[in-house]
């Protein structure tokens, strides 16, 4: 009982800690008069895929004395993350809506950012892939690959912000709905409360992913299941709570922009720069588990994209997407 009280003890602290960060970012999206497609893609997707970011990076570089489960954790969690986000994220947006808008209702975000958003996940996943079965002695092929996915993310980023200036003239900026959290203590809202608020989220993050680590670690053993499969499916259920959560309140109020940018934005996010240090620090092999991930994630990302591309995104589309999820559940614990 130990353990899960400390799981549900740290899944608390992240997502206290994602909600303070998030909140201080919507701030300073509008104070620097941004688009919602950067404060959605970039700013909210990266603040709440910190918490998933958060347990791999220190499962691998800071983790337990087991090496081996270090990396299974690392290698779970970072898979994971992707999946979560194009299966079951997408899918619970489907879900929200489901009663207003019927299994035919229309989904409208702004088409180029989304467009963006996942022909560079499916570029980059794809390359991830293709990692799989590269040899551990190609070290020099495999440090290519992780240089060209970090180097895409940084394109990414350069294209999604040269774009924000026209969007905001055409009535897409940011707009905090909510007071800063600081503020509501009677501290002053200017740039220095907002990056206060920023460190203070983001140093909750670091703490409660850090002894999550230690709780995954626990709960296998106590259910017998591998550090792996319970990385690629637990910690990304957890610790992406923020993105599901945002996404629905935006999806629900009609700003389909943001709810779909806070997920697309983040699936880059975790499909680039995190799979390039599973690539050059973990044994990156096709495992099952991993292998059917990858692929599913993929065939989740297209579906998407072709949908998007017909011009029409429709709620029971989306809800394809759960299937997927479902269908992944069945290969890996059969």
């Amino acid at each position: 009982m130990t353990t899960f009280a400390t799981l549900f003890l740290m899944l608390i602290v992240i997502l206290i800690a994602a909600e303070v960060f998030t909140n201080a970012l919507e701030h300073l999206g509008e104070k620097l008069k941004i688009s919602e497609g950067v404060t959605g893609s970039l700013f909210a997707a990266i603040g709440t895929a910190l918490p998933e970011t958060m347990v791999p990076l220190l499962a691998l570089m800071a983790g337990t004395a087991d090496t081996r489960l270090n990396e299974e954790i690392g290698v779970g969690a970072i898979l994971g993350a992707p999946l979560m986000l194009s299966t079951l994220s997408i899918s619970l947006m489907a879900l929200a809506v489901l009663k207003k808008r019927g299994i035919h209702g229309h989904f409208t975000p702004e088409r180029t950012g989304l467009t963006r958003d996942l022909n560079f996940f499916l570029a980059a996943f794809s390359f991830s892939a293709i990692a799989l079965f590269v040899p551990h002695q190609q070290a020099a092929i495999r440090a290519a690959i992780g240089f060209t996915l970090v180097l895409t993310y940084f394109v990414y980023i350069m294209l999604t912000l040269r774009a924000s200036a026209h969007l905001v003239k055409e009535g897409h900026g940011t707009e905090a709905h909510e007071k800063m959290f600081l503020c509501r203590l009677g501290l002053p809202q200017n740039m220095l409360m907002i990056l206060i608020q920023l460190a203070l989220g983001l140093g909750l993050l670091v703490a409660g992913a850090k002894g999550f680590i230690y709780g995954v670690e626990d709960a296998s053993r106590l259910l017998g299941i591998s550090p792996l499969l319970l990385s690629l499916l637990i910690i990304p259920i957890a610790t992406e709570l923020p993105e599901k959560v945002n996404s629905i309140l935006w999806i629900r109020k009609r700003k389909d922009t943001l709810a779909f940018g806070n997920i697309t934005g983040a699936m880059v996010f975790q499909g680039t720069l995190l799979p390039a240090i599973g690539i050059m620090l973990t044994p990156w092999e096709p495992r099952q588990e991993v292998l059917a991930g990858i692929v599913i994630t993929l065939l989740a990302a297209l579906w998407v994209r072709l949908m998007v591309s017909r011009g029409q995104l429709k709620v029971w589309h989306l809800a394809v997407n759960g299937a997927m999820y479902v269908s992944y559940l069945i290969i890996v614990l059969s």
